[in-house]
């Protein structure tokens, strides 16, 4: 009698402590809370800039006009048609020709010289109010001790009236020889650019916009300290790109977002024990937080390099195609091979993944992030995807073909190896594919017919 009476009370117990738990809101396997739901208020402008001014910036984004040679777009590494990335785990920039995995590296003198060293970063949800950085290594970063409000690369030189770190983020593709600018003596602004006068080339870029009569209306239109067309500045355009982002590609109404709002039948079965998972013993929320699942800190995860690199080397080395991430903002060698946590939103339509896009599946970059010493030193490189060309090709695993250089990226490694069963990985997955928004699936109306400028949208 005293073995049942100790049964029953032992099921009483268990019985009690789930459901607290479950009354809680937090599920028996989660570390803490969920977090809470998004709302209107965690945008710039509460999610609704002023509308003329968004049509502005999307004309803007799609054309050519920004570009050096006026042959590629904001919107070509950042289409609507491959999910605001480009598909490719480096992009294509300034001198290839066509769209996504179809892009190639150009031709003749129009060639391009090299990959872009980084993964397009999608766009989805970047006009949140707390997102204190940008670009993979955070090089540009709110500064309220800065004249501009930013730090940035260019200093001093970054001039003020940016609206947010979004338009912050818009003045440097411009000022890239990779991407946007051109290379050495094609152009004013790559004249500009490879002088690293940045100031020159937001004024070439403006005098450019100031001869298109439909743009001058536009910017008269929206902004009331432009009279005429010698007051349009750059900041201006970075401004308008900036509320087009925030307007167009917010997305917080996924399974996810439904669920924690309180319909949770808004998940499937499957979703919310990945949940569980994603909350609990796969430890991603740790760095993986908060509303967007990102605490915006840095952090080496032995992540494959693979391209062109930004130009650091080891010591024994004189090759530049190493990247070491925050390192090259911070100076500290403890940032070594740190790059920033993304946001997970749409996190399944946005591959390849890593800031070289190592991994082409999400599949891949998730088992990764599980065992991350064991993937780099069995790293794939198939799953990378990039237009070929032999000269280009030559160049893309330097760094992973050498032993040293892939011990120094394991060395540096911060994740522990989780171990997850089978079931639990498909639950997982199934979980990152519930913070998919369905509206972000088709994008094809942020698109415009045309562009004031005249030149082809067509890539």
């Amino acid at each position: 009698m005293r073995k049942l009476r100790y049964t029953f009370l032992a099921v009483f117990l268990l019985t009690f402590s789930y459901t607290a738990i479950a009354a809680s809101g937090s599920s028996y396997h989660e570390r803490g809370p969920l977090p809470a739901a998004v709302t209107d208020s965690d945008y710039y402008d509460d999610g609704s800039p002023d509308p003329d001014k968004v049509e502005l910036g999307k004309l803007l984004f799609f054309d050519k006009i920004l570009s050096g040679n006026m042959n590629d777009s904001c919107a070509t590494c950042h289409h609507v048609l491959t999910d605001t990335g480009d598909g490719l785990s480096l992009p294509v920039g300034e001198g290839g020709r066509g769209l996504g995995v179809t892009r190639d590296t150009g031709s003749g003198e129009d060639a391009i010289h090299e990959r872009v060293p980084r993964n397009a970063q999608p766009i989805f949800n970047l006009g949140r109010k707390d997102f204190n950085f940008s670009f993979h290594d955070g090089r540009v970063e709110i500064c309220p001790s800065e004249p501009s409000g930013f730090c940035s690369p260019a200093g001093d030189a970054l001039p003020q009236g940016l609206d947010n770190i979004l338009a912050a983020q818009a003045m440097f593709p411009v000022t890239s020889p990779a991407e946007m600018a051109g290379q050495d003596e094609e152009n004013d602004q790559a004249k500009a650019a490879a002088a690293n006068d940045l100031p020159g080339v937001w004024e070439i870029i403006a005098q450019k916009l100031r001869e298109i009569p439909d743009y001058v209306d536009l910017f008269v239109a929206v902004y009331p300290d432009i009279h005429e067309a010698a007051d349009i500045t750059y900041v201006h355009a970075a401004n308008a790109i900036s509320a087009f982002e925030t307007q167009a590609w917010r997305f917080d109404n996924s399974p996810f977002d439904r669920y924690l709002r309180g319909d949770k039948a808004a998940m499937s079965p499957s979703a919310k024990r990945g949940m569980r998972v994603f909350y609990g013993k796969g430890g991603c929320d740790e760095c993986h937080s908060g509303k967007f699942q990102t605490d915006q800190g840095f952090h080496a995860i032995a992540m494959p390099q693979i391209g062109p690199g930004k130009g650091d080397s080891l010591p024994v080395y004189s090759d530049g195609h190493d990247d070491y991430g925050r390192e090259r903002v911070t100076g500290n060698i403890e940032d070594r091979f740190k790059f920033r946590t993304p946001t997970l939103r749409n996190v399944a339509l946005t591959a390849p993944y890593g800031h070289a896009g190592a991994y082409n599946t999400l599949e891949a970059v998730v088992r990764h992030n599980l065992d991350p010493l064991n993937s780099l030193y069995g790293y794939d490189q198939d799953q990378a995807v990039m237009p070929s060309r032999p000269d280009l090709n030559a160049q893309d695993f330097v760094v992973m073909d050498d032993p040293a250089r892939v011990a120094a990226i394991a060395a540096a490694n911060d994740l522990a190896t989780v171990k997850l069963r089978e079931k639990q990985f498909d639950d997982l997955i199934e979980f990152l594919h519930a913070l998919t928004d369905p509206a972000a699936i088709d994008l094809r109306n942020d698109m415009p017919a045309s562009v004031p400028s005249g030149l082809p949208l067509a890539e």
